[in-house]
């Protein structure tokens, strides 16, 4: 059974997943901005973002909000983190890899989250100690050992957050994996970790709004996260890998080897 908490997310992610679905593939009617190279908003991800502020706040009216696109409301200790529209290039050009993130957090601690794609209908969501689960099903990691048979996820950097060594990084991880997939959502990503899609999953220079829920599914269905080089992961951490137990050190180790 979904905790009081989750129903009210999922309530609020559908609700605001039909604006999504609406704009979806019509180009021509969206305003897109530029916050950055590669890095776009448009009226939709306003649009998603206010009408979730809006349900949430009504059942939530102490807690802090920090959100993608608008300032942070301060409150009480318990802050609801939110991602509208995580995908957004994906979105923009009809591709259907895109998802809505609302995570709680206390005192520095993901104790609740969902990640939301409208197009699919894939509703994922995880409380601690509670599990992972998509549309009622229980979530697993892969149990794959040899990091040779496994497809690895990555965000590759664009504009101004190109760092040093991704290109190494990328050149160590395909020479001993199955593959790399970059799909677009980091949010998405670490759902497809927790279902044992994808066996791992890194990223740097990331934000909080991408991954809070993410984070929390892998844990929960049966993964492990850290930072890249190997440090304990906390919501403050811009880096982020994660995977099922068995490849983790591994993976870790090969990243730092670039």
């Amino acid at each position: 059974m979904q905790p009081a908490i989750i129903n009210i997310f999922e309530k609020a992610a559908k609700k605001a997943g039909r604006i999504i679905i609406r704009d979806f593939g019509e180009i021509e009617n969206l305003q897109i901005n530029s916050k950055s190279i590669g890095d776009f908003v448009t009226n939709t991800d306003v649009q998603v973002e206010k009408n979730l502020i809006e349900t949430l706040k009504y059942y939530y009216p102490e807690y802090s909000f920090i959100t993608e696109e608008s300032d942070n409301i301060l409150g009480n200790e318990n802050t609801i983190v939110i991602d509208p529209v995580d995908g957004t290039s994906n979105f923009i050009h009809g591709i259907p890899h895109v998802c809505i993130v609302i995570s709680k957090m206390t005192n520095g601690e993901i104790t609740d989250g969902i990640t939301f794609n409208p197009i699919l209908n894939e509703f994922f969501w995880a409380s601690k100690g509670k599990g992972a689960w998509c549309n009622n099903q229980r979530l697993r990691v892969s149990n794959r050992e040899r990091l040779s048979d496994c497809l690895i996820g990555t965000g590759l950097p664009f504009g101004d957050r190109i760092y040093e060594g991704y290109l190494s990084e990328i050149d160590m991880i395909l020479k001993c994996t199955a593959g790399i997939r970059r799909l677009g959502s980091a949010g998405l990503d670490l759902a497809y970790v927790a279902s044992g899609k994808l066996d791992g999953f890194w990223e740097k220079g990331i934000n909080l709004w991408d991954i809070s829920a993410g984070s929390l599914l892998v844990t929960e269905a049966g993964g492990q996260i850290s930072k890249p080089n190997g440090d304990k992961w906390t919501v403050e951490s811009g880096d982020i890998i994660a995977s099922n137990k068995k490849i983790h050190s591994e993976l870790q180790e090969k990243l730092s080897l670039q």
